[in-house]
């Protein structure tokens, strides 16, 4: 119930961070949430922040809004957070984690490693023996794509 994608960027870790932690720049790099907003006067990331961010299921639907709670912010280290269910139940964590890991060139690079892990519970244990094939590729597709759009621009600041 959990897996993880990393991609190689030639930019430092802090540079990477910035995009990444900044929810409202979700839209930009997930093939699934496509809006992120800070809720209750939130400006900016740091642990216990609360956003939402607008799902298009599998890219097309349904869509909804969920409600996700940061869970780590270590500028250049890692972003976390988890997703609410209403009343506030936890359900999925997606975490990123940022390694220095320099260029063949010796210039600033990073390891960027997205990762998601379902809160266990019976409902997600089915869904898994169910579902996870398919949920699981498409994770790991949406990983993949979100952090290859993230390196491109990264690695060319123009676009």
């Amino acid at each position: 119930m959990h897996d993880e994608v990393t991609v190689h960027m030639a930019a430092p870790p802090e540079r990477i961070w910035e995009l990444v932690s900044d929810i409202r720049n979700t839209g930009r790099f997930s093939p699934e949430t496509v809006d992120a907003q800070w809720l209750g006067g939130a400006t900016g990331p740091a642990v216990g922040v609360r956003f939402r961010g607008k799902v298009v299921r599998n890219g097309r639907g349904p869509t909804y809004w969920s409600e996700c709670e940061i869970t780590a912010c270590e500028p250049g280290r890692e972003f976390g957070f988890v997703v609410l269910l209403p009343g506030g139940r936890r359900v999925n964590h997606w975490h990123y984690r940022f390694t220095p890991a320099p260029t063949p060139d010796g210039t600033d690079g990073t390891d960027v490693t997205e990762s998601f892990r379902l809160e266990p519970s019976a409902a997600t244990r089915l869904y898994w023996a169910l579902l996870g094939w398919a949920r699981g590729r498409t994770n790991r597709e949406g990983m993949r794509t979100t952090l290859e759009r993230i390196r491109v621009v990264v690695e060319d600041p123009a676009v």
